[in-house]
């Protein structure tokens, strides 16, 4: 159980750094190609649909690796 507390936490501290690696080049969460952001007069509606593919498709990889691993 130690070890895998230790590998989420330092799997939590990599994906830190891509979020700010992102973020410095322009491409940070909610802001990618593919997100949808809306603004009227008195509304803002934001749909991140690009975001939320990415976001699945990172967890789909490294659910299978975790599961993979457990055999």
């Amino acid at each position: 159980m130690g070890r895998l507390l230790i590998a989420l936490g330092v799997a939590l501290i990599v994906v830190g750094f891509l979020v700010l690696g992102l973020e410095r080049i322009g491409l940070g969460l909610g802001r990618m190609p593919g997100d949808i952001d809306y603004r009227g007069r008195n509304v803002q509606v934001r749909i991140p649909l690009g975001t939320s593919i990415v976001l699945s498709i990172l967890l789909s990889l490294v659910l299978y690796l975790v599961s993979r691993m457990r055999r």
